[in-house]
């Protein structure tokens, strides 16, 4: 019985919203990029820095791994804001602007607009309901991680065409090294026989001689331990990139052991004649295909 796969998410993600948080207007960002573990960056104002911890917890709940920046800017309170006046402040003010006159033997009225300019001379009474702001807040970021959820698994779904498509590239040149094996290993054989004759100059061979040199040379050689591993290996990737979910880690274990594998078939057959540069060439396209996987893999939540 066939199950659905788990969507597939890139760790890279962007998602911006505007939003009406109890009359206050604000907008919420959050950005995400690949990264070995989760790493929260957060980027509150005062009205929501209360929220930091619970702010936490749902970007867990909603990304496992990458480096997540997170900003929200709350703009005025809207309707619901009135601009107060510093009496104390202003009276200060006044106090010392009338002794600097005095001082100065200036009859100028005061400046009120220079006043109003100083820190603090104006503030902003809020008439706003923390609990509904709060709550308001959290229902909005909800919705941000979803827009940023979404736009992970397209891209997620896009690395995983893509790596499907480069793994039936590895099984194909796996397969054209697997059918040149057995021919390959008779023409070792032969060739060893022929050098042989050719240094011992028509003398007569030992057939166990012969035998025990052609077994080192085999040894040498055959890849078959390789092909097994690397058709092992190919299976359960496919199986992982099918069944979908948070696979990076996994894909790039798999990848280290096909590139295992991949460099001791090029090892083995290295300058072994014309068999040898085909499984070479077959070689060679299995380990560039891992390696563009394994960029791939590294941006896999």
């Amino acid at each position: 019985m066939s199950t659905t796969p788990l969507p597939t998410r890139s760790m890279t993600g962007f998602a911006r919203m505007n939003a009406q948080l109890n009359g206050r207007d604000c907008v919420l960002t959050v950005k995400s990029f690949n990264h070995k573990a989760l790493d929260l960056q957060l980027n509150l104002p005062s009205p929501a820095e209360a929220l930091e911890n619970e702010v936490r917890k749902r970007l867990r709940s909603w990304i496992s791994r990458g480096y997540v920046q997170l900003t929200i800017q709350v703009g005025r309170n809207g309707a619901n804001g009135n601009l107060q006046l510093n009496e104390p402040l202003f009276q200060a003010w006044l106090a010392a602007w009338q002794r600097a006159a005095v001082l100065a033997g200036a009859n100028d009225p005061p400046e009120l607009e220079a006043a109003l300019r100083v820190p603090g001379m104006l503030s902003e009474e809020d008439s706003s309901n923390p609990e509904a702001f709060a709550a308001q807040l959290l229902e909005a970021l909800d919705r941000l991680l979803a827009q940023h959820r979404a736009f992970r698994e397209r891209e997620g779904a896009a690395i995983l065409q893509d790596m499907l498509q480069r793994a039936a590239t590895i099984a194909g040149a796996a397969s054209v090294a697997e059918e040149l094996r057995a021919d390959a290993v008779q023409y070792f054989h032969n060739r060893l026989q022929q050098r042989l004759a050719d240094l011992l100059h028509g003398q007569t061979l030992d057939p166990q001689r012969v035998a025990q040199e052609a077994a080192i040379l085999t040894d040498k050689t055959d890849i078959s331990e390789e092909i097994t591993r690397l058709q092992v290996h190919i299976h359960e990737l496919k199986l992982l990139l099918e069944s979908g979910g948070e696979i990076g880690k996994k894909i790039d274990f798999l990848l280290q052991e096909l590139n295992r594998e991949a460099n001791t078939l090029l090892a083995k057959t290295a300058n072994t004649g014309d068999f040898g540069l085909r499984i070479t060439k077959a070689g060679l396209t299995m380990k560039a295909e891992i390696e563009k996987m394994r960029e791939q893999a590294l941006n896999l939540e």
